[in-house]
């Protein structure tokens, strides 16, 4: 992101704001801006006496603002950093006397996760008047498998389209946890290497014949042989493959391949625009286009919304998981 890009840049060069108020629904990078401060802008003899961490549930705004207003210690600057700040929530309004009074040799860093400051406020005018306010949003699920190529690409990796495909699947868009797992695989290869399927099997313990990526692919070409065995998987490992999740996927798939049919113009950056798919996924629907009239998508979609009910326990009791994942196939493929 290219706010997160000029933060740090601005602190690098020596412009640190005095205050940075953190926020949003992902806390991914709300953790690594407040990393960023707590390593980089007082040296570590500087450290002892002049960084403090605090916990939004052990404090009060007053407790905050008390310990911002002191002056540093044999240094030019000391940092405050509040994690959890969200649990201030309630009396969090009472941060705006500081913030238009705040004492400029104090960095205080508030990192309020899975909420937002309204921007009607008098607390967020006077944040973004005086400091440094950050909104960390969630990615969509097509912008993460770009997200890992890039994180992967910038400590001199590479991934292939299967692998990136498969952490997503697995991990969802839980950023902290993709870069958790991606640290793993990294600290185990050598510099350079790629992120194969094989490696995220082996290491993370993702099958990677048997997952939603390859069943539809499988859906995609046609090929009936490929989707009934991974359907029988799922069946055998049913925790490990929820129905819902699977129905999901497909479903999602088809309603965009009806769009797809709807589309004028089909160029890929159309499609990735219209569809908002990443440019990986733009062939599945090419393909799928030819293999599935419009008709057929349509009939699909209604057959995967009854076979959904079906899941969730209305009008069938206590079906199994193969019955209604083979019942799937068979609406799709006849």
């Amino acid at each position: 992101m290219d706010h997160i890009k000029e933060i740090i840049k601005n602190i690098k060069s020596g412009q640190v704001a005095p205050i940075y108020f953190l926020m949003g629904d992902e806390p991914y990078y709300i953790d690594k801006i407040a990393e960023y401060i707590e390593e980089n802008v007082l040296t570590e003899d500087e450290k002892s006496f002049n960084q403090m961490i605090l916990y939004g549930r052990d404090v009060t705004i007053q407790d905050i603002a008390s310990n911002a207003k002191r002056f540093p210690l044999m240094a030019e600057k000391q940092v405050i950093i509040v994690k959890e700040a969200q649990d201030l929530a309630r009396t969090i309004d009472q941060l705006e006397e500081y913030a238009n009074q705040f004492q400029p040799t104090t960095v205080l860093v508030m990192c309020y996760k899975y909420k937002s400051l309204d921007k009607r406020k008098k607390i967020y005018k006077a944040l973004d008047k005086n400091g440094v306010l950050f909104e960390s949003k969630k990615l969509k699920d097509y912008q993460v498998e770009s997200w890992i190529r890039k994180l992967i690409e910038s400590q001199n990796y590479t991934i292939d389209v299967k692998a990136s495909a498969m952490l997503v699947e697995f991990l969802g868009n839980d950023l902290s946890k993709i870069a958790n797992e991606i640290n793993k695989l990294i600290i185990m290869l050598p510099k350079g290497s790629a992120i194969t399927a094989d490696i995220v099997e082996k290491n993370i313990g993702i099958s990677k014949d048997f997952n939603n990526f390859e069943l539809i692919k499988a859906i995609v070409d046609r090929n009936q042989l490929v989707a009934y065995k991974i359907v029988d998987y799922f069946s055998q490992n049913p925790k490990n493959n929820p129905v819902v999740l699977t129905m999901g996927i497909i479903y999602s798939y088809f309603s965009k391949l009806l769009l797809y049919h709807g589309l004028k113009d089909k160029s890929p950056s159309n499609v990735m625009k219209q569809l908002r798919i990443n440019q990986y996924a733009v062939k599945d629907y090419e393909i799928g286009f030819k293999n599935y009239p419009m008709k057929k998508v349509s009939k699909i979609i209604e057959h995967l919304k009854i076979i959904d009910l079906k899941s969730k326990g209305v009008g069938a009791v206590n079906l199994p998981l193969s019955d209604l994942l083979k019942e799937m196939l068979i609406k799709v493929f006849n």
